[in-house]
């Protein structure tokens, strides 16, 4: 199609276009004339010929005599009662002027088509449905703008599931995923994130990443949680052996008492080194006592864990008490003396 019959073709459609929104306002003009346009609360009577007729029952009827709907004839008288025919104009559609016509202020609006918007499109200032709406701060058919964009896609994502598909298309862009700052990036993770189950499994892939590990370390919080789970799994994983297989709970109580026999030992073995350079000195009764008293809760401790099979000799080889002190399990440790005062 060449340039001129395009252009032929757009003026035959604007005269066709006026001729519709005559049409129009001269239906809207015979529907004022079955029923005028009262304000709200007035108590005129219906101009109706039968006066059980009311506003919807009398544009209903006009409607069904001329074959249209009801909304259509309403939409009609509407337009025709904003726009007397004195302040129409001519080359401005019937749905601008229906578009317009919610404009509050009767100066205003009358005085609206003088100052017609730009056209992105056709890159000429012109009067079109979009431009009424923008106009009117209305949603429009074609956004154009990102704010309209926004809208639109707002409100066909209400649907919850449109909505997770487009999230998560829109979060695989990187370009998109960009332009979000860290704040909103922060706000949208810890929401998605308040089912345990994604949670984990986020948790566990992001502290894959070594950079992001060493970090997440650096919080004392973070830390603590993260060794205070590391030893209920353990503990967890301990406890489902020992139901498993009774004899590891003997195994490890025999360990667990070795290794505080072997610290028995070590503190018998200190006190060795270190009585000969006591010697000598003086001390007094509540120093005496303190010592004494710790000796005993080292071996009341040895008592309390000692193995069924231990034997009395291995007890008195381990840790220097006297055999009727391993027998009773109290008494003192024989290894401080009283100066002689």
């Amino acid at each position: 199609m060449t340039v001129q019959r395009y252009e032929q073709i757009v003026a035959a459609g604007v005269e066709l276009v006026e001729q519709v929104s005559g049409a129009q306002f001269a239906l809207g003009d015979l529907a004022l004339e079955i029923e005028p346009m009262r304000s709200w609360g007035s108590p005129e009577p219906c101009t109706a010929t039968e006066p059980e007729f009311i506003v919807k029952v009398s544009l209903q009827r006009f409607a069904d005599d001329i074959g249209v709907s009801e909304r259509t004839v309403t939409a009609w008288r509407w337009t025709a009662a904003k726009w007397p025919a004195a302040k129409r104009r001519k080359g401005i559609s019937f749905t601008v002027h229906r578009i317009l016509g919610s404009v509050v202020e009767e100066a205003e609006r009358w005085a609206s088509p003088d100052d017609p918007p730009f056209n992105e499109l056709s890159g000429r200032r012109q009067w079109t449905p979009d431009g009424g709406k923008r106009l009117l701060g209305h949603k429009v058919d074609i956004p154009v703008t990102v704010e309209e964009k926004i809208r639109a896609v707002t409100d066909l994502t209400r649907d919850d599931k449109v909505a997770a598909a487009v999230t998560a298309d829109l979060l695989l862009r990187p370009a998109a995923a960009a332009q979000v700052s860290q704040e909103d990036r922060v706000r949208v993770v810890a929401k998605l994130t308040r089912d345990d189950e994604v949670a984990k499994k986020v948790t566990t892939d992001l502290l894959r990443r070594p950079q992001v590990a060493r970090e997440a370390m650096r919080d004392d919080t973070a830390r603590l949680l993260v060794n205070r789970a590391q030893f209920d799994n353990s503990e967890r994983a301990r406890g489902t052996l020992r139901e498993g297989v009774p004899a590891v709970r003997k195994i490890e109580h025999t360990i667990e008492y070795l290794h505080l026999v072997g610290s028995c030992h070590s503190y018998v073995a200190s006190l060795g080194r270190l009585l000969p350079r006591l010697r000598g000195q003086e001390f007094t009764e509540d120093g005496l006592s303190l010592a004494e008293h710790y000796g005993d809760l080292v071996r009341v401790a040895l008592m309390e864990a000692r193995p069924a099979g231990l034997q009395s000799s291995q007890l008195v080889a381990a840790t220097r008490l006297r055999k009727s002190q391993v027998t009773r399990g109290s008494g003192s440790c024989g290894m401080w003396a009283r100066p002689s005062t």
